[in-house]
């Protein structure tokens, strides 16, 4: 590895673990809940143990100042008001994030979806451009689409990132699949570390940190919840209690009462 890619990849991880925020919902779904005032609630989930953010460039651009918590430029897109809203196109490169200061990049690629084979041939050229400029690249891997009837199938699953580990990703973010056992397989089969994706909005607490604590458990390096954190009645608040279940090793059982009366309060 170069030292220019160990210096990037510690800015957006701790001890080698990450809790990430992906806010790049925005290009998809529009100013939802959460990140209508997006630079609000970057600056609001600083020093709560949150390592990085995932943003499009337009809003790294817009920053009234850098934030303390490092930043990956996510370079692909699509909306839900077009045809194709599971192709995701290239809307950035490797050199414009540099010249914006990100410290690494991030593709969504969903497999098993019409048009895969494009999404995977901008993969393989982001990831030559990465080893080019020794920048670290976070390949998010989804199965959706018209080939994937249960996308939380463990062989899926596995399949599917270790899709983004031979193409070169540093990082690959994927969806867990359900319980331990399962998942072990999944980061047992894929040679770069893994971080989990939160899904839809979980209806309790204890949900989003079992789902935590559970990845950690079968070998994650963390996770990347944007939903189930910017979403949540208290983001601070859920993201310190993540970072004692990643960090700590601390068990959600214990943290649900400490949560419940710092989101009351």
């Amino acid at each position: 590895m170069s030292i220019g890619r160990e210096i990037r990849l510690s800015r957006i991880l701790k001890e080698s673990k990450m809790l990430c925020i992906p806010m790049d919902h925005g290009i998809t779904n529009g100013p939802i809940s959460g990140i209508e005032n997006i630079h609000d609630t970057i600056y609001r989930c600083e020093n709560t143990g949150l390592t990085c953010i995932i943003v499009n460039k337009g809003i790294i651009k817009s920053l009234p100042h850098p934030p303390t918590v490092g930043v990956i430029a996510h370079m692909s897109g699509s909306t839900s008001l077009g045809p194709d809203p599971n192709k995701k196109m290239l809307m950035g490169s490797v050199e414009e994030s540099l010249r914006l200061g990100a410290d690494a990049v991030s593709v969504h690629i969903n497999i098993g979806a019409r048009e895969e084979s494009e999404m995977l041939q901008a993969l393989g050229m982001v990831s030559d451009k990465c080893n080019e400029w020794n920048v670290p690249l976070i390949a998010m891997m989804y199965p959706r689409g018209e080939n994937i009837k249960n996308p939380h199938d463990h062989n899926i699953v596995a399949h599917v990132a270790r899709i983004g580990a031979e193409a070169g990703a540093d990082i690959v973010k994927t969806v867990y699949t359900g319980d331990i056992s399962s998942f072990k397989q999944v980061v047992r089969g894929c040679p770069v570390p893994i971080a989990i994706a939160g899904g839809p909005m979980a209806t309790t607490d204890a949900e989003i940190l079992d789902m935590c604590a559970g990845a950690m458990e079968a070998g994650a390096i963390g996770v990347t919840f944007g939903r189930n954190i910017f979403q949540h009645r208290n983001p601070p608040a859920i993201l310190k209690a993540l970072s004692k279940v990643i960090f700590e090793g601390k068990k959600p059982k214990g943290l649900l009462k400490e949560l419940d009366k710092s989101t009351t309060n």
